[in-house]
């Protein structure tokens, strides 16, 4: 696996895929920087070597059509205050107009592109329009583990017109690290906290990491269809009726793969789907009707803090509850909470996919967990077992 650590960028151009899609303001400002300080260390290695570096980002979807609103000239000014450097930009990201701005830029600058899905052809991993990406830097480099898991020209097509000069940025390596060592090389007991609202978006991870972990903790939505499945009553809770059997299946794949599984036993039920509605604790099975489970109860958080401190290796994926609405977020909090304690205690800890990374982020977990995933379905993807084509472009 070769990353920007095996080059050394001196009079080279380094053309970077970055993932600046960052969400903008109604006066096009920045309103999370995360993406663009997840890529500043690979930028300044290539800087600091005494090579140039060439940005190419998406932003948003414009579905092939030139949208002045995704246009990332709104986001310069930004990335230039990021990075320290003052970066330049120009108006197309192939053809000639991109090509002289590449063909003037001097080692130690930094140009940006214009949004990539202003061409169809990209999201068409389009072999042509690849080609002539790859004709504006000396060595590619692929640092947006955020869309690692589409074969789009930029992220993987062009990566074949690099034989040698290709390898991954500090932001990727880092995702594919973590990601390996819960999957393969984690010290046990491994732990996987799998929340959110349907067990179907979650089949394919369950089954790919049934091999791979000691304890399974299951939270949020999914445990309805779970406990209906098992012959309890859920009241109106969320539940597939459709995926029940499944459910049951999963249970007994775990229990012959000798995975503990952990369901709740109680939890904080509402009279109506709404932050001021009537509350109780409620027995998980036991939900009457009307009343729907939407947070995790004490016994449960109890059940959930002893397997997690006994944790080595942690992933979370999902929250617990409706974290959303503050009274039901005491669960979710709970649980990263535990996961602090955990990995102040040496365990390492991976949390990753939209919801949970989310829920880290508004309770302020970011820098208490090992490490936080940049890319939502890349990482699912991965956990799924899935080779990412942006990865294996690199690694072929």
């Amino acid at each position: 696996m070769k990353t920007i650590d095996d080059f050394n960028f001196k009079d080279k151009k380094a053309l970077i895929r970055v993932d600046f899609n960052v969400p903008l303001n109604e006066k096009f400002e920045v309103t999370d920087t995360n993406r663009i300080e997840a890529a500043k260390p690979t930028i300044i290695k290539v800087l600091e070597d005494g090579g140039s570096a060439v940005l190419m980002s998406h932003l948003g979807r414009p579905k092939g059509q030139n949208n002045p609103d995704l246009s990332l000239k709104h986001i310069v000014s930004k990335v230039s205050e990021i990075i320290g450097v003052s970066v330049k930009f120009v108006l197309d990201c192939v053809g000639k107009t991109a090509e002289d701005a590449v063909a003037a830029l001097k080692p130690g600058e930094v140009l940006l592109l214009e949004n990539l899905r202003f061409y169809a052809e990209e999201e068409k991993g389009d072999e042509s329009f690849a080609k002539q990406l790859s004709a504006l830097g000396d060595i590619f480099v692929n640092d947006a583990f955020g869309t690692a898991h589409r074969a789009h020209a930029s992220t993987t097509i062009v990566a074949q017109f690099f034989t040698e000069n290709k390898c991954f940025g500090y932001l990727l390596a880092k995702e594919i690290d973590a990601i390996e060592k819960v999957m393969q090389t984690g010290e046990k007991p491994v732990l996987a906290i799998l929340g959110g609202a349907k067990v179907s978006s979650k089949i394919t991870i369950i089954e790919n990491i049934l091999d791979k972990v000691d304890h399974l903790i299951v939270g949020g939505g999914m445990t309805y269809t779970f406990i209906k499945a098992q012959g309890g009553k859920v009241g109106d809770s969320i539940c597939e009726d459709d995926k029940m059997e499944l459910a049951l299946d999963i249970l007994k794949q775990a229990e012959e793969k000798g995975v503990k599984v952990h369901i709740p036993v109680d939890v904080i039920a509402a009279n109506d789907f709404a932050n001021d509605a009537d509350t109780q604790i409620s027995p998980v099975n036991e939900i009457p009707d009307g009343w729907q489970g939407l947070d995790a109860g004490p016994k449960t958080l109890e059940n959930f803090k002893e397997v997690i401190l006994q944790a080595k290796t942690i992933l979370w994926n999902g929250p617990v509850g409706v974290f959303e609405m503050e009274n039901f977020s005491k669960g979710t909090i709970a649980v990263g909470n535990f996961i602090d304690e955990a990995t102040k205690n040496g365990a390492f800890s991976l949390v990753g996919g939209g919801d949970s990374v989310a829920a880290v982020k508004q309770f302020g977990f970011e820098n208490k967990v090992s490490y936080v995933s940049t890319g939502g379905g890349a990482m699912l993807e991965s956990l799924e077992g899935k080779t990412l084509p942006g990865i294996a472009a690199i690694i072929e």
